[in-house]
């Protein structure tokens, strides 16, 4: 995309595109509301493509909100609580399957560990407020055993992103606003070929809270076991 004239000539253009290209009834079935298999919240990251991921089609599977860091809380007078973005299908669509979503290489964490190891902030102020809620999850992950803070700062990066899936599931688990039959699940999307050569693929690093690999593969499928894989232990 070039000037600011063709990006909207190309969103029209994709539109009309997207129009023809639908079948006749895509949306009958959410014509009166909807009811999401699962909500999976992102990273807003542009290289990170939603439901794309999951080869989803139909309108009505996914909710899809996203933020700076695949966040699954806001902050409220101090008080983290549930993002409402997240919370909004569990509470009234009757979605029971909750998703978290990193991603290799994840500017928000990597801003977030500059912030905790010194640097400054990246500013403006309403970039500040997203990552300033991830600093005290990256500063927890650097004084854990479980990150190699002796690594280069990719690996640490990459290694925080998952610590930081991790603590956003645990947070969802224990929020009183998610009903204990709530599923949640946490990937980490590879673009990067950093957990293995299928660049796309999403990785299951934690399954309901459970981090460990082998115990992760003995509850799926053994056709998905090379989607099991973590940097942490």
């Amino acid at each position: 995309m070039g000037s600011d004239h063709d990006v909207l000539q190309d969103l029209l253009a994709g539109n009309e595109r997207h129009v023809g290209e639908l079948p006749d009834g895509f949306f009958s079935a959410v014509q009166d509301g909807q009811q999401p298999d699962l909500v999976s919240v992102c990273c807003s990251d542009s290289r990170v493509p939603q439901e794309r991921m999951w080869d989803v089609d139909d309108p009505g599977t996914v909710f899809t909100p996203s933020n700076i860091g695949n966040q699954v809380w806001d902050e409220d007078d101090g008080d983290l609580i549930v993002n409402g973005g997240m919370l909004y299908p569990i509470a009234h669509a009757g979605t029971d399957v909750a998703v978290v979503v990193g991603h290799t290489g994840c500017g928000a964490v990597t801003a977030a560990y500059e912030a905790a190891t010194g640097g400054s902030m990246p500013g403006p102020q309403g970039v500040d407020k997203w990552v300033d809620l991830l600093v005290p999850v990256i500063e927890e992950g650097l004084e854990s055993e479980r990150i190699n803070a002796d690594a280069d700062d990719e690996t640490v990066i990459n290694q925080l992103v998952e610590y930081n899936v991790d603590r956003q599931v645990d947070f969802l688990r224990n929020a009183a606003d998610v009903p204990d039959d709530v599923e949640v699940y946490g990937f980490v999307y590879d673009f990067q070929g950093i957990y293995g050569d299928d660049r796309g693929r999403a990785y299951l690093v934690n399954l309901g809270g459970e981090t460990d690999p082998d115990a992760i593969a003995d509850r799926i499928p053994d056709e998905y076991a090379d989607a099991v894989r973590r940097l942490l232990g």
